[in-house]
């Protein structure tokens, strides 16, 4: 499989919790128009990954249409590359590695490894537990989301799994783009490593 191209959008015209005025595809259409500009080095006729923090929504792109929409829950600080911020990055990444392809539905993983437990499913516990599949994201722009003090690598920024369906659509996260255990299942069968990511704020 090519690797797929993944877009992260961070605070997108509207407000979260509102509902969205404008068509998927729209969105998609003005979005690969700006890659286009922003990141040439992006391949548009890829497969694109798509996530608006301000919608909590994510967007399988395939061959400019949109194909998959998926309810995400990305950092509850907003968009932040400094370490310790608890906020989730900006910028161009790409997907180092996947983690967690034999790992069941609901297993919990610690320091990247599967514990052998299982979450409950709609758990209310506040802990940020990393569940059944992990995207893990390196940056790709040196002083912005690559380097001494804004690593996104080093931070642990992942796209995950979560347990918490409720938080699900909402900003919740520690940094991390959580998806259901499912949607992170299929993103996860759809995206190699060396996948493109880009987090946007604008």
């Amino acid at each position: 499989m090519r690797p797929a191209v993944i877009i992260l959008v961070a605070a997108l015209a509207g407000a979260a919790g509102v509902p969205d005025p404008h068509p998927a595809q729209g969105l998609a259409d003005l979005f690969l128009d700006y890659v286009e500009v922003r990141y040439p080095q992006v391949d548009r006729q890829g497969d694109v990954l798509y996530v608006s923090i301000h919608r909590q929504r994510l967007l399988l792109i395939r061959g400019g249409r949109v194909v998959r929409s998926m309810p995400v829950s990305t950092a509850w600080r907003g968009p932040d590359c400094e370490a310790d911020s608890h906020g989730t990055p900006l910028g161009l990444h790409r997907v180092a590695r996947k983690i967690g392809e034999d790992v069941p539905e609901g297993g919990i993983l610690r320091g990247r490894r599967f514990t052998g437990r299982i979450a409950s499913p709609g758990t209310t516990v506040k802990e940020d537990l990393v569940t059944t599949r992990i995207l893990w994201l390196e940056g790709a722009e040196p002083g912005l989301n690559r380097g001494p003090g804004v690593d996104s690598f080093s931070r642990a920024i992942y796209i995950h799994g979560t347990p918490q369906r409720a938080r699900i659509g909402t900003p919740a996260s520690e940094g991390c783009i959580r998806l259901s255990d499912q949607d992170v299942i299929r993103l996860f069968a759809d995206v190699a490593e060396g996948t493109p990511v880009i987090i946007l704020d604008n």
